[in-house]
């Protein structure tokens, strides 16, 4: 209160605090996603669009409706499609400030909650672009606002909300399961177990069933395509080996080393404070998390949306530390470490320079994303390289399409090793006057030949040597190239003529879920 009685003005409250970094990680992701290009899995969600189901080989139904509505409503441009992350990014953010006031948190701690998520290096490179991956910590983070609403007030009756936002969560992505899971662990292990004697959380679980139920009777009807994904990922090696150290390390990088002591506190707030110990469920949950995703498949972004509960606690805990201080100037130079460090970073994760910069300041400060996977990397990391090529690899497809006579372009179809390739065919190709793209990979497998006979074929990317095994007539046509793409995107064209089977007997073997 102001003297008098008065109030205090909104905009230095803290949920004004709360709302201007929510504004600021809007604006700055709404700035870089108009740059570079597609990323490679954003073209294959746009093909996903326009072959809306309840399932997909590698995903669940949500991100191609996602893109789908985005289209429908902005049109596909990168601005368009990259909307709705740059929301959620930002959703996020009011999210994690909203859990620290649940947690008993002021405006500092309210403000710097938020502030952890935004400058969170793996939550600026994944809000950058469409993915399923920018939604998920909404609903991990908003089934743990619900749990903490529900400590709160005792009301069991939220746990209905628990369950939509869980089952919604599921239909965005698999790994719901996880969070989930360890939930329930977090529950098990301390006196809200008692909730599992109230009929509201089973009905809450019933209801994330439910909606759950046509992604999985998909999975069902075509034998689990998601489960064979997985274990040809396993078997290859692509993704990139990760001792628990190894791990933990990459999640202190990938969250802002500024922020760990932070994060840290959080988990000392859900288990050593008097304060936090009805919310210790939260922790138990957390641990529960990293330790089954270091179990099943350590990719290090799949820890990111169980952090922002730790942020929040954590900045509680820190408000509470600092709330005595004669130092209170170290409330504003921790927010200014944070910013600088984060403002340091975040080049290498969004591109806000133009792409030569970007390869100086890289090289200048010595800064790299971490490897997630174990493509061979050109000048640019994968999450940046994976941005460039896609038009120009359609323009020269299109070129050797268009060189053929019209009664042959009609029966020739254009074929693409992967999702990517056959994603950009398909949105770019349009203006060049191209059909669309057949593939094996992924669920372009599912929408098959479309037809084509195989009597006249431009492949991209592949070896002559067997290629002439299947066509009669092999000849390679055109060459892709660009000085920033990823390696494996630069390939040959060839153009094939005389499938030595008919194309829909040979169907099964071109199919590569990987």
């Amino acid at each position: 209160m102001c003297p008098g009685g008065s109030r205090q003005p909104w905009i230095k409250s803290a949920g004004a605090v709360v709302a201007a970094v929510a504004v600021l990680k809007l604006l700055l992701h709404l700035y870089a996603g108009r740059y570079y290009g597609y990323f490679a899995d954003e073209l294959y969600y746009l093909a996903c669009a326009s072959h809306l189901a309840w399932g997909y080989v590698d995903q669940p139904p949500l991100v191609a409706l996602v893109a789908k509505t985005a289209s429908a409503l902005l049109g596909d441009s990168l601005s368009a499609i990259r909307l709705f992350p740059a929301l959620a990014g930002a959703g996020l953010v009011l999210l994690t400030g909203l859990i620290a006031r649940e947690l008993g948190g002021n405006r500092f701690a309210q403000g710097l909650a938020a502030l952890c998520s935004l400058a969170a290096p793996g939550f600026l490179a994944l809000d950058h672009f469409l993915s399923m991956n920018a939604f998920e910590p909404l609903f991990w983070m908003g089934c743990a606002w619900v749990v903490i609403r529900i400590v709160r007030t005792g009301n069991a009756r939220l746990w209905l909300w628990f369950g939509l936002l869980a089952g919604i969560g599921l239909e965005n992505k698999h790994s719901m399961l996880i969070f989930g899971f360890a939930i329930l662990a977090g529950l098990l292990l301390t006196p809200e177990r008692r909730f599992l004697r109230t009929r509201w959380l089973w009905i809450g679980g019933l209801a994330a069933f439910l909606i759950f139920l046509p992604n999985l009777l998909w999975n069902i009807q075509h034998h689990f395509p998601f489960l064979e994904l997985q274990a040809n990922i396993r078997r290859n090696g692509r993704n990139v080996d990760l001792t628990p150290l190894a791990f933990l390390g990459q999640e202190i990088l990938a969250m802002l080393p500024m922020s760990a002591p932070i994060w840290l506190a959080g988990l000392w707030f859900f288990f050593f404070r008097r304060e936090g110990k009805p919310f210790r469920a939260l922790g138990w949950a957390w641990l529960a998390a990293a330790a089954l995703i270091l179990v099943l498949n350590p990719r290090v972004y799949y820890l990111f949306p169980a952090f922002p509960m730790l942020f929040a606690a954590g900045s509680v805990l820190w408000e509470q530390w600092l709330a005595g201080a004669r130092v209170q100037w170290i409330k504003p130079a921790y927010v200014a470490l944070i910013v600088l460090m984060a403002a340091v970073l975040a080049p290498t994760l969004i591109p806000v320079l133009p792409v030569e910069t970007y390869i100086r300041y890289s090289a200048a400060m010595h800064l790299q994303p971490p490897r997630i996977e174990t493509h061979k990397l050109g000048p640019l990391p994968q999450l940046f390289a994976d941005q460039f090529g896609w038009e120009e690899m359609v323009a020269t497809v299109a070129r050797v399409y268009n060189g053929l006579p019209a009664d042959v372009r009609a029966r020739t179809a254009i074929f693409g090793q992967n999702y990517s390739q056959a994603g950009a065919v398909d949105l770019f190709g349009p203006k060049y006057g191209l059909p669309k793209a057949i593939s094996g990979h992924q669920n372009y497998y599912f929408w098959g030949p479309r037809g084509y006979t195989g009597e006249s074929m431009i492949v991209m990317q592949g070896r002559q040597e067997e290629l002439e095994k299947l066509f009669q007539d092999v000849r390679k046509v055109a060459r892709v190239e660009h000085p920033y793409s990823m390696p494996h995107n630069q390939f040959d064209v060839f153009y094939c003529r005389g499938l030595r089977s008919p194309l829909k007997d040979y169907w099964p073997h071109v199919k590569d879920w990987d």
